[in-house]
This record gives structure tokens, C-alpha cells and sequence, in this order.
């Protein structure tokens, strides 16, 4: 079985666009939604996912925070197409940037379409208690808020957040 630990934080300024020294594009959509996993009827997320050439289906539960179970399989393009065409929700278009800081790889998702002008670094880590340098730039945590998860984003996407949302005020304070 696949554990994923990873950690979100809401980066403060664009100089990790310095240190990016990889870019790929991407676009996903969820076969269930936001929905159908908060109200328990369905235990996972699953996705489709272009990126770049290749095509992938990916199953992650839902459990909210630092760990979950995460199956990813390579599916053909033509196939992730399709699979397109069936999602429900809004289809998420980003940018991942690849960042190297002190010994570990940071994925930052630069998202388009509905969800532009929101920008989310993610570190996986190897257990929840691994140690890690979090650059200048990585701002603040928002690991425990929900609505930073891409299933959350296809079904309410950036754009028709409040203000206070998109400041991420509401993330000064806990975590």
C-alpha cells in the first residue's frame, strides 16, 4: 500500500521561480466529487491526470492532513481523455514548477483557468516526523485547510473565493 505524506504551504513571494528548474503542465479532473467524499459515500478521491506526454489514474483517501493512501497507475493519453470528458466539477489546469531546497524536491503549482492567481507548494516527505528546511518563500502552512486540496478546487475553484479566502487570513491563526 502507498502512504503520501505531504505538507501545503502558500508561498509569500515568487522566488522559488528562480530555483525551478523544471515546469510541466497539467490538467486533472476528479471521476467524484467533493461532495460524495466529505458526506463519507465514497472513502477516496479518484483522478485523472495529464502531465506533459504521459497520463496517469490516481485513488487518494480522504483522510485531511499530513498522510493518505495514494495509488497511481500510467494510463494511455487517449484513454485520460477521455476519462476527462466524464469528470464532474471543474477541470484543474496548473503549471508544476520542480524546486530543489537543502536535500528536498518542492512541487509548486502554479494554477490557471478558474483557479489563477493561487500558487501552492507541496513537500512530500518520507514520515510525518521528517525534518526539512522550508525556504524564504514557502509562506505560510496550509496542509489542514481543506479547500487548498484539488478536489476541493475542481468543485469551488480560487475565483469564487472571498477575499479573506484568497489573502489565506484565516490561515495566521492554528496550524
Amino acid at each position: 500500500m502507498a502512504i503520501e505524506i505531504e505538507r501545503k504551504f502558500l508561498p509569500d513571494s515568487d522566488a522559488w521561480r528562480a530555483a525551478a528548474h523544471k515546469a510541466v503542465a497539467m490538467a486533472q479532473g476528479y471521476l467524484n466529487d467533493i461532495g460524495m467524499v466529505d458526506s463519507g459515500a465514497m472513502q477516496a478521491s479518484v483522478r485523472v491526470r495529464i502531465e506533459g506526454d504521459a497520463a496517469f489514474l490516481n485513488i487518494k483517501s480522504r483522510e485531511l492532513g499530513t498522510r493518505r493512501q495514494e495509488f497511481e497507475y500510467p494510463i494511455p493519453v487517449t484513454d485520460a481523455h477521455a476519462l476527462l470528458a466524464l469528470c464532474v466539477g471543474g477541470k484543474i489546469e496548473k503549471t508544476r514548477h520542480y524546486v530543489e531546497h537543502l536535500g528536498h524536491l518542492w512541487e509548486v503549482d502554479e494554477f490557471l483557468g478558474d483557479n489563477a492567481g493561487l500558487v501552492v507548494a507541496e513537500i512530500e516527505l518520507g514520515s510525518e516526523h521528517e525534518v526539512f528546511a522550508k525556504p524564504g518563500w514557502a509562506g505560510v502552512e496550509a496542509t489542514h485547510a481543506p479547500r487548498y486540496y484539488n478536489l476541493a478546487l475542481a468543485s469551488r475553484p480560487y475565483s469564487q473565493w472571498c477575499e479573506d479566502e484568497q489573502q489565506a487570513r484565516d490561515l495566521n491563526q492554528g496550524h
